[in-house]
């Protein structure tokens, strides 16, 4: 199995855990942050990886960075030489009137990207910009910071793109790491065809 603890304490925080890649899907997470909780949730159910989490931390904004930088570290880890990944996944998820696909590549060259479909533009930007999760402080500033934090370690290049977005942050966030579990489950899968790492130079940093 591609299993690691997952562990980083700081000044500022203490996480330890769990990541397992080849799961079923189960989640075990504390934050301290239930938004945080509840998206970390739907990305391990619907990427179909068990996740053991426990995070304490004096400020928002440590905990949700911390966390990502953790996970990140405890994926790439996991994945190990990358040897048959697929490499690639692509998945939409839409929920009620919110579709978010996501595109992404196990590179090791580390980025985020977002794009918003020009006729849904104007609505998405004002619910990004003004809106918070349900009735926390949790907004989607957060999100994203967690996405860089997780990105930058995992090493992993990641496209999205908000494709409807007639709804609240709450379903577009939930679409979102939905999407990303669904594709990052894909990017990770072995394929028997595939000898050695899927690269054309032969590693994967």
């Amino acid at each position: 199995m591609r299993k690691t603890e997952l562990k980083r304490r700081t000044n500022e925080v203490d996480i330890t855990g769990s990541f397992n890649i080849d799961g079923a899907g189960k989640a075990k997470i504390t934050t301290e942050l239930e938004p945080l909780n509840h998206l970390l949730t739907l990305f391990a159910f619907h990427g179909l990886f068990d996740l053991e989490l426990n995070a304490q931390g004096d400020l928002q904004h440590h905990i949700v960075e911390d966390v990502g930088i953790a996970m990140g570290k405890a994926f790439k880890e996991a994945l190990g030489e990358k040897q048959g990944i697929s490499r690639y996944g692509n998945f939409t998820v839409a929920m009620d009137k919110v579709a978010v696909e996501v595109a992404l590549d196990i590179s090791g060259r580390p980025s985020l990207h977002r794009e918003i479909s020009t006729i849904e533009e104007a609505k998405v930007s004002q619910v990004l910009q003004e809106e918070t999760f349900d009735d926390t402080n949790f907004n989607f500033r957060h999100a994203e910071e967690f996405l860089e934090a997780f990105l930058q370690h995992a090493g992993i290049s990641l496209i999205y793109i908000v494709k409807a977005g007639d709804g609240d942050l709450h379903h577009l966030l939930e679409a979102l790491f939905k999407a990303f579990g669904k594709a990052l489950d894909q990017a990770t899968q072995i394929d028997p065809r595939r000898k050695g790492v899927p690269s054309t130079k032969g590693i994967i940093d």
